[in-house]
């Protein structure tokens, strides 16, 4: 599952790289997708909105409905 999450999320760089930001797969634990924003998206008012209503619902579509995603500030492992 964790190869499905990764493809995932370098399929969505790009849109998100398009805004200024960019996102990082950090680790899968479980069914948790923690995910680490980088960039206009680090500092952005709307990026837990990104990340529970884009990638998260996306992600359970096509890779789980179980999964959830966890954003991991820059300085976390």
């Amino acid at each position: 599952m964790e190869e499905k999450v990764k493809a995932f999320v370098e399929e969505v760089r790009p849109m998100i790289q398009g805004h200024g930001g960019d996102v990082e797969f950090v680790a899968l634990e479980g069914h948790t997708v923690k995910l680490r924003l980088r960039g206009a998206c680090h500092t952005c008012p709307h990026a837990m909105m990104t990340l529970k209503n884009g990638i998260e619902s996306e992600l359970r579509e096509r890779v789980s409905p179980d999964l959830t995603v966890e954003r991991v500030m820059s300085d976390e492992a």
